[in-house]
């Protein structure tokens, strides 16, 4: 399971850094990724990153996100930077096996390759 933690109210200009919790045998054998999800709108891609620490962004939120992992690699982690009340959302984790080819830098990030997923976090934006 992937369990989700860190979102909360923020101030347009603030920053957020958001968590995900699994055990230690998930991260090295999955690329992992955030989504996130409005009400009555389409859950969107906003960052992945692969087992050798490549990291992809989705338009809208690069030079402002940053996604990490520890180097336990146990935790990993969404720093939001510069948040507009346009990224107000529930975030969620997710993970694909990494023998996916949907895991592939080159690739869309897609919601629907991805099979493991935590509860989300909501986070809320104010203007």
């Amino acid at each position: 399971q992937l369990v989700e933690s860190g979102g909360g109210s923020v101030q347009a200009g603030g920053s957020l850094r958001l968590s995900c919790a699994h055990s230690g045998y998930m991260y090295s054998r999955h690329c992992m990724a955030w989504f996130r999800q409005n009400p009555g709108k389409e859950r969107e891609g906003v960052a992945r990153i692969n087992r050798d620490g490549t990291t992809s962004y989705a338009d809208s939120v690069k030079g402002r996100f940053i996604i990490s992992k520890d180097s336990a690699e146990t935790s990993l982690y969404l720093d939001m930077n510069s948040l507009k009340p346009e990224d107000t959302g529930m975030y969620y984790c997710a993970a694909l096996p990494t023998s996916n080819s949907w895991c592939d830098d080159s690739q869309p990030l897609l919601v629907h390759p991805y099979n493991y997923w935590g509860q989300g976090t909501q986070v809320t934006v104010s203007s």
